[in-house]
């Protein structure tokens, strides 16, 4: 009995996690969803960023990250229950994140594959980032 219980409880939390991976479109943007930008600040300043999108780094330049950290400052932009999209450079390490945040925590994440560059290469406009 507690083995099925255990069994159902496992099935329960993961059906309430979702992972979707969505290619990074201009057309993505005009969504009315919430997208969080892991990238460096660096590469915010290189690039630009999408507008309206929320930048909370997760990797920094050596590759360190804090778990604690960004989900600190995530848990102050969405709820544990609203969907939201995570953005990169490519799409590498939002892969990763995506997975682990869907996964391992419940959270209900897109993942944008491709990236700002995607979007960029595609004829996105991005907004300077200023901070």
């Amino acid at each position: 009995m507690k083995k099925i219980l255990f069994g159902l409880l496992i099935t329960a939390s993961a059906l309430m996690a979702e992972l979707q991976q969505v290619w990074a479109t201009p057309q993505f943007a005009d969504k009315n969803i919430k997208i969080i930008d892991i990238r460096t600040p660096a590469e915010w300043k290189e690039t630009g960023i999408v507008k309206g999108s929320y930048t909370i780094m997760f990797f920094n330049e050596q590759g360190d990250f804090s778990v604690e950290s960004f989900l600190r400052q995530l848990n102050m932009l969405v709820k544990k229950d609203e969907q939201f999209a995570l953005i990169c450079r490519v799409g590498s390490r939002t892969g990763m994140v995506a997975e682990f945040l869907s996964d391992k925590l419940n959270y209900k994440v897109i993942n944008l594959k491709g990236g700002i560059m995607k979007m960029i290469h595609e004829g996105y406009k991005t907004v300077p980032y200023n901070q």
